[in-house]
């Protein structure tokens, strides 16, 4: 048996590749292809059109448009077995289908990530059960990168903190089980919120079901010990810290999500902001949903194969101008060197490198394009309003000299999504909005937005987002010493000098601190995984050091320890679990995997995480590596020149439920129907 070797996110791409073209292969013949529309870009990660097309599909549509027509014998539809509304729609379909061809069709049906017994009591109440071939198709983790697995469901923040529905944990834990299976289990669990407490026992769970299960192969059993390539899991609830997300972000790759919106490593840009799309080769411009051949947007991808973007994404807004300049020189320099007197050699190296030179001066357009019309956004009296309040309110300042201009952006019809944000950050931060002040608050947005949000500010509230502060679940959790009732909120205030999550000084250039990505502000969800991964670091700015540039790590084998005051000052169940297994069984592991000097720390967000908070676990990562921290530009020669001076020591894998920003949480709460067609 080959030793397993460390975890590749890639593993997890050809395998989801492997299984839905092994199903496709099982449906004999032509078919065509019915995909709800949440899984038509995840999908697109993995595989291609023209490899659908090799094993028989022949057209592609989505399951909400309804339009699928009988031109083959064979359809197959790919939805989520956990949405009720998918299954009634795939029996709408099939009873259409059946209705309008004259020949017989064999309706095939592909659950992701699992069956329900939900979805197949709506297909047998609605008499097509019978005429359908069911499988599942096991898709969870999607690798967005190769530092970044996300289940990409779209609603999880919702379920979990709206609806009350546990689905997106569970998932979350088969997803990870089988991580587990394959590379061994966390030597260690550490996290904190109750909803990471149920992840954690949920997989406590399954390893006692697996165990307990009939197949009791020795290569099932080597997987039930601690891993060698594996240091630990760190889980982090999203409500633990729920004012993160509302700030806006100000890396390059979170304003292009807050001004353009980023979906499956895709952003749907103006043309007349990048250019028009390169024309397709003949043949290969069908499309999942058939969309027009001449559209006025066009799909960006916005992913680690463009060698820019992969070095622009995580820097601050402020020097993305800087960078490209330079970058626009060098390029310029490169290729105005062909006129100089050059050896036959030169030339064809000159040549070689040529199709290079083409695509970044095609990737520095388009990034040019994308960073002037973010400027204009960012340049406006409107955003700079926003900023300057939501950083008030995030460096502690008292909430009410900011009402005045949260009253003027109303007054001024800012997007409500944007006045929301304002206000459920400022109810986060400070343990809820004094009653009076929140039901004048209330009055304005229903006077000047409409009264269908009563439902919105009602949502809002379910979510804890929006809250009195005379309700019992905006209580803060009092300081030490205080008055001895209990709260449920995470005290900002305390946390705010213990964790040091306001850094004054803050050199965007070259950043020493995760704070560069607020400008100032470091988010508190991964400085509680800098108390477990950076603890001497943390410990010398919090106690007045400085932060220097040094690596200086902890180690997650030490759990909380040294942080477990500030801690219980954050909402939720705090945990720190060891796994162990047969010591005969761990000792033919590390025989079979070696010492596994590189280790691989899990950083797990349940509800979410932001393009912000994944650039701070980035720059982490960049210091845990024992990588050099030299300024951004020097990093982008260092790139360029493939110069690596340190060899990596850890490696960070981030895991999610889903990408959020702001505007997501917002409109997770937004009502989106109206009291009447004309409005008032």
């Amino acid at each position: 048996m080959a030793p397993h070797a460390g975890f590749e996110t890639d593993q997890i791409k050809d395998k989801a590749k492997k299984d839905l073209l092994y199903l496709l292969e099982g449906v004999r013949g032509k078919k065509n292809l019915v995909i709800e529309r949440g899984l038509a870009g995840p999908i697109g990660l993995f595989v291609k059109f023209s490899t659908l097309q090799d094993y028989g599909v022949d057209k592609v549509f989505l399951l909400e448009n309804g339009n699928a027509d009988v031109s083959q014998r064979n359809v197959v539809f790919i939805a989520r077995g956990e949405c009720a509304k998918h299954a009634q729609s795939i029996a709408d379909h099939i009873k259409r289908m059946q209705r309008e061809s004259q020949t017989g069709h064999e309706f095939s049906i592909f659950w992701v990530p699992r069956r329900t017994l939900v979805s197949e009591k709506i297909l047998e109440e609605s008499g097509v059960l019978g005429d359908t071939s069911i499988t599942e198709f096991p898709l969870y983790f999607l690798p967005l990168e190769k530092d970044l697995l996300s289940l990409e469901l779209e609603d999880s923040f919702a379920d979990l903190y709206l609806r009350k529905d546990p689905t997106p944990t569970f998932l979350l834990a088969r997803a990870l089980m089988l991580v587990q299976q394959k590379h061994g289990l966390f030597p260690r669990i550490t996290g904190k919120g109750d909803n990471a407490k149920r992840l954690a026992d949920l997989l406590a769970r399954m390893r006692q079901e697996l165990i307990a299960g009939e197949d009791s192969i020795e290569s099932n059993k080597l997987g039930l010990t601690p891993s060698n390539t594996i240091e630990s899991l760190i889980i982090i609830d999203r409500e633990v810290d729920s004012a993160t997300p509302l700030l806006t972000q100000l890396t390059y790759e979170g304003l292009i999500d807050e001004v353009v919106g980023i979906q499956h490593n895709q952003a749907d840009v103006d043309s007349s902001v990048v250019g028009a799309a390169p024309q397709p080769a003949a043949g290969s411009s069908k499309a999942v949903g058939g969309a027009p051949a001449q559209s006025k947007k066009r799909k960006i991808l916005l992913n680690s194969s463009d060698k820019l973007y992969n070095q622009l994404r995580d820097a601050n807004f402020a020097i993305v101008g800087n960078l490209l300049n330079k970058v626009a020189r060098r390029l310029q320099t490169d290729y105005e060197s062909r006129h100089g007197d050059k050896t036959t050699a030169e030339l064809r190296e000159f040549v070689n490198k040529l199709p290079g030179y083409q695509a970044e001066q095609q990737s520095l357009k388009i990034h040019t394009g994308l960073a002037e019309d973010i400027m204009k956004h960012t340049r406006t009296d409107q955003f700079s309003r926003l900023l300057e309040v939501q950083q008030n309110l995030a460096a502690g300042a008292d909430p009410s000299t900011q009402h005045e201009a949260i009253e003027e952006l109303i007054a001024r019809d800012a997007p409500l999504s944007e006045v929301l944000r304002i206000k459920c950050l400022e109810s986060c931060i400070s343990g809820g909005i004094k009653p009076r002040e929140l039901e004048s608050f209330k009055k304005m947005i229903l006077q000047a937005y409409g009264y269908q949000h009563i439902l919105t500010l009602n949502a809002l509230e379910k979510l804890q987002l929006l809250l009195s502060r005379t309700s019992p679940m905006a209580t803060m959790i009092p300081m030490t010493g205080g008055a001895s009732n209990t709260g449920t909120k995470t005290n900002y205030t305390y946390l705010r000098k213990a964790l040091r999550l306001i850094v004054d000084e803050v050199n965007e250039h070259d950043p020493n601190d995760i704070a560069y990505v607020y400008s100032g502000y470091a988010p508190l969800s991964v400085r509680l995984v800098q108390c477990i991964l950076q603890k001497q670091y943390l410990t010398s700015i919090t106690r007045g050091g400085s932060a220097h540039n040094g690596v200086a790590t902890g180690g997650a084998s030490q759990g909380w320890r040294g942080f477990e005051e500030a801690v219980k000052h954050v909402c939720g169940e705090t945990f720190d679990e060891v796994q162990k297994g047969e010591d005969k069984a761990v000792k033919a592991r590390a025989l079979l995997t070696g010492s596994g000097e590189r280790k691989t720390v899990f950083v797990v967000f349940l509800g979410g995480v932001t393009f912000t908070e994944i650039a701070a676990l980035r720059f982490i990562a960049k210091k845990e590596e024992g990588m050099p921290t030299t300024s951004i530009e020097s990093q982008i020669e260092l790139h360029i020149a493939n110069v690596y001076l340190y060899s990596a020591r850890k490696d960070i894998v981030i895991c999610t439920t889903s990408i959020i920003s702001g505007n997501r949480i917002m409109d997770a709460a937004i009502e989106k129907g109206t009291l009447g067609k004309g409005g008032v």
